[in-house]
């Protein structure tokens, strides 16, 4: 097996999210992403290390009999969105099911078998399609230089954009937003952008490379329980003064000309000059109605912006924030509980009506605001909630909880931000987590330090996808020392070949960069951003010596690109800033 070798073989088995395990003919293996059990596929090695292979599909030969004859969406394969969605749906929770009892199970063997009653299986989305609540739709195109295009990325390309006018897991209403949108910027005389006359009808989107163009994104948000809609336009500031007025009223007459299941409520324009290929909120104006929605979870109310943090599929939602709140079940009442990592504040509210307090902590300040007026509209006045990081803010609170709740982000929980944790002596957590890999990893350290998992369940939070959603109560069981010390020996020389941040290595980040920008970016730098983001695992070994050394600072626009990276690697959450 060599790098650009041609292989064909049959997937013995997909890890978690999406690893297809392909056993060759001499023995060894390769790892191959977006394939199902049971595919006989071609793909072609792209690195060898240590006798395993990495490869990137090239075709399915043969079907896999797990799969459907025909997937319910014309655009599956081609759009990077779904990678399950030619499973039935009860072999996609099997599936899902399976690759978070693999990751568990050896965690915890050592202390207990999560087989015995433990480990609860997974509970379905209440909706398989047409569930998701939010969309973040690209405009590009599809082949280079062809017609304007708006819908989600092709998979494997981080250029080329498929119009997805039949996308299953939104309803119909996203499918008629995007259509219109599509058409009336495509069916626009083209206008002055930058310094050069584009060719031919239709308004330019931003192109990436040569950092010229109008359009970016268009996200849509559309409440299930309300029905109410925002959509906010997200372009550069190349189109201006009232040619940008003229064509946006144009915008909104094409939106409020829809008929609609739900009701939009608010039409916005958002400015992002940017480099980075990301929602960036550079100011935003309100064209129409307003700049906010309402949505409705477990009888509370939440009003959203088109930034803040908000599980992407409310009745899934429902049934996860059920499951939290039925294993705090009395140990909160009454009692002051942590709610750290809180987003907006929605599991924090879910739990306020019983607990004596409760204090929720949030990096992301916008997340903090919304969760303060949610707090508020709902009429809850014992919830406190602070913006910073866990690991600072945690020394900043003089009440001790008397529970805790965690809901980190992908990458799960700062080492450092565990040991406080873990110094209050709770006697017992729950532990939400969205990348049931970091949830390993975490249980790991809560284990040796005396806690046991008690239940342990999946919510299927995103049909179609290789993401799930897992929900753990632990307690800490007698003889549990709180001042042990885990050891660990680090070979700095190993760790400084594969500098090692969650999924990715710091040249994967630059080839990333490079690929997507054509910019250069310094390993420093990425250093910076990620200590910034609260990704800073250990300290720098490497660093200089001399008292009056000044570390050059990466700059913004470099900063928004590696963010970028981090949130493609699954390091940051969509939402973070």
């Amino acid at each position: 097996m060599k790098k650009g070798q041609i292989c064909q073989g049959i997937v013995e088995r997909v890890a978690f999210p999406n690893k297809g395990i392909v056993r060759l003919e001499e023995g060894k293996t390769a790892v191959v992403k977006n394939v199902i059990p049971g595919q006989k596929i071609s793909f072609s090695i792209n690195k060898v290390r240590k006798g395993k292979g990495e490869g990137r599909l090239l075709e399915v030969l043969e079907k896999s009999p797990l799969e459907m004859e025909q997937a319910p969406c014309e655009h599956f394969g081609i759009c990077g969105g779904c990678t399950f969605l030619s499973l039935d749906y009860e072999n996609q929770l099997k599936l899902k099911e399976k690759q978070v009892k693999e990751l568990l199970e050896p965690v915890c063997a050592p202390y207990y078998d999560i087989s015995e009653g433990i480990f609860e299986g997974i509970k379905e989305s209440p909706r398989q399609l047409a569930y998701r609540n939010k969309m973040e739709f690209s405009f590009g195109d599809m082949v280079k230089d062809g017609p304007l295009s708006l819908g989600m990325h092709k998979r494997g390309s981080f250029h080329d954009i498929v119009t997805v006018t039949g996308c299953k897991i939104v309803d119909e209403d996203y499918s008629k937003i995007l259509s219109a949108v599509l058409q009336y910027f495509q069916n626009q005389p083209s206008l002055m952008v930058g310094n050069s006359e584009e060719i031919g009808r239709g308004i330019p989107y931003y192109h990436k490379m040569r950092h010229t163009g109008y359009l970016r994104h268009l996200l849509v948000r559309k409440a299930v329980k309300t029905g109410e809609i925002l959509v906010d336009l997200v372009t550069t500031t190349q189109i201006a003064g009232e040619e940008e007025q003229e064509l946006l009223r144009g915008f909104v007459e094409v939106l409020n000309a829809l008929e609609l299941e739900g009701s939009i409520v608010g039409i916005l324009n958002t400015h992002n000059d940017s480099l980075a290929d990301a929602v960036i909120n550079e100011g935003t104006s309100v064209l129409y109605g307003q700049d906010y929605f309402y949505e409705e979870l477990l009888g509370l109310r939440f009003r959203i912006s088109p930034f803040s943090f908000f599980q992407t599929n409310s009745l899934g939602a429902e049934v996860l924030y059920e499951t939290a709140r039925e294993y705090v079940a009395d140990a909160g009442k009454g009692k002051t509980v942590y709610d750290l990592y809180s987003g907006t504040g929605t599991i924090a509210q879910i739990l306020a009506p019983v607990a004596k307090k409760v204090i929720g902590v949030e990096i992301v300040e916008e997340a903090v605001e919304a969760a303060k007026e949610n707090a508020e509209l709902n009429g809850l006045h014992n919830c406190e909630f602070l913006a910073g990081d866990v690991l600072k803010v945690l020394d900043e609170i003089e009440e001790k909880p008397d529970f805790i709740v965690l809901d980190p982000p992908r990458d799960g929980i700062h080492p450092k931000a565990l040991e406080k944790i873990i110094a209050y002596g709770v006697d017992r957590l729950v532990y939400i987590s969205c990348k049931p890999t970091s949830l390993a990893r975490d249980l790991e350290v809560l284990q040796a330090r005396g806690y046991r998992a008690e239940r342990i369940c999946c919510v299927d939070m995103f049909p179609a996808t290789a993401n799930v959603e897992t929900c753990v109560l632990l307690s800490r069981k007698n003889g549990g020392n709180k001042s042990t010390r885990i050891e660990i020996e680090i070979d700095l020389d190993e760790a400084d070949k594969r500098e090692c941040i969650g999924t990715a290595t710091y040249q994967e980040i630059k080839d990333y960069i490079m690929e997507k920008y054509g910019v250069k970016v310094h390993t420093s730098y990425i250093a910076q951003v990620k200590k910034k983001c609260g990704l800073d695992m250990r300290d720098n070994y490497n660093k200089s010596k001399k008292d009056d050394y000044v570390a050059k600072q990466c700059t913004k626009e470099k900063e928004e690109m590696i963010k970028e990276a981090l949130k493609y690697f699954g390091m940051m959450r969509e939402d973070s800033n």
